[in-house]
């Protein structure tokens, strides 16, 4: 069984930073992408960023140059270090993992969500 815990989320004024954290568990052999999707109320969710295993990264039109993803394989481990942050990033931030591979096979997972409120 594949656990991930997210950290990282709060409370910050516009121009803030933050930076999240997701940590993955359990009998984890590889994991393909790595990546942080949001949604705030009364939208629909959003892909944020997202690594994969060979380094490539992508970022959604809105937060490129003001987030960065990055990922420590040794530690199952995502980042996303967010700057100048805005009132419109304010949502909950959910971390997932496409293809991972364990004992059992290959299976995609989500993070319970982390709060983001950036007030201006």
């Amino acid at each position: 069984q594949v656990q991930l815990v997210e950290s990282g989320g709060g409370l910050v004024q516009a121009g803030g930073s933050l930076r999240l954290s997701c940590v993955a568990s359990g009998s984890i052999f590889a994991i393909n992408a790595m990546g942080w999707s949001r949604q705030a109320p009364g939208k629909q969710r959003e892909l944020v960023a997202v690594v994969t295993r060979g380094g490539s990264i992508n970022y959604a039109d809105s937060v490129k140059g003001r987030f960065t993803i990055s990922r420590d394989n040794a530690k199952n481990t995502a980042y996303l270090q967010m700057n100048s942050l805005k009132p419109e990033d304010t949502a909950v931030y959910y971390c997932n993992l496409d293809g991972v591979l364990t004992a059992t096979g290959m299976s995609n997972y989500w993070g319970q969500g982390t709060q983001v409120t950036v007030s201006s």
